[in-house]
C-alpha cells in the first residue's frame, strides 16, 4: 500500500505441546532457518529467534499486510510438517495451542535481542512456564493459569 508507514516490532513465544523438551541440539538451527524462511516469504523481518528444547521465541517486523494469526498460523504449521517430513521426533510433532505476543518500541529491541540470545543461561535458572507468566504479567495481559499450559495425562 502506497504511503504507508510503519514500524512494529512483535517478540512471539510458544511451547512444544505439552512442553516436551524434544528441539534437539542437533538439529535446532536448522529449525530456526526453516522459521526465518516462513517469516521472511510473508515479507516480515526476523531480527533473532532462539530458544530452547520446550520453546521458541521470534523477534519480528511485522508489515500490516498480513495478521500476527495468520503469520504464527504459517509459522507454526510449516515448521511441524518440516518436523514431522524429515522425521526428527518419534511420533508426531505438534506446537502447543496459542502464543504470546508482546509489541515492543525500535529502542526496546537491542535489550530484547539480548534476552532472546541468552535464553540456554536463562533457563538454567527460570523454567518456560515462570518466564510466560512473567511475560504475561509484565505486559498486564489478563489471563487464566489453568488454561495457559496442557499438561501430559
Amino acid at each position: 500500500m502506497a504511503n504507508t508507514y510503519t514500524q512494529i516490532h512483535i517478540h512471539f513465544v510458544f511451547a512444544v505441546k505439552n512442553r516436551t523438551g524434544i528441539i534437539q541440539y542437533r538439529w535446532r538451527n536448522d529449525l530456526y532457518k526453516y522459521i526465518t524462511g516462513i517469516v521472511q516469504n510473508n515479507h516480515h523481518k526476523m531480527l533473532i529467534v532462539n530458544g530452547v528444547e520446550d520453546h521458541v521465541h521470534l523477534l519480528v517486523g511485522v508489515r500490516p499486510a498480513q495478521s500476527i494469526s495468520d503469520l504464527m498460523q504459517d509459522v507454526k504449521g510449516g515448521s511441524s510438517k518440516w518436523i514431522n517430513d524429515n522425521q526428527l521426533v518419534p511420533g508426531r510433532f505438534e506446537w502447543q495451542e496459542g502464543y504470546g505476543a508482546f509489541s515492543y518500541s525500535k529502542s526496546q529491541l537491542p535489550a530484547v535481542i539480548g534476552y532472546i540470545q541468552k535464553q540456554e543461561a536463562h533457563h538454567q535458572k527460570k523454567t518456560f512456564r515462570e518466564e510466560y507468566l512473567e511475560l504475561l504479567e509484565e505486559f498486564e495481559v489478563e489471563h487464566d493459569e489453568k488454561y495457559l499450559f496442557k499438561e501430559l495425562v
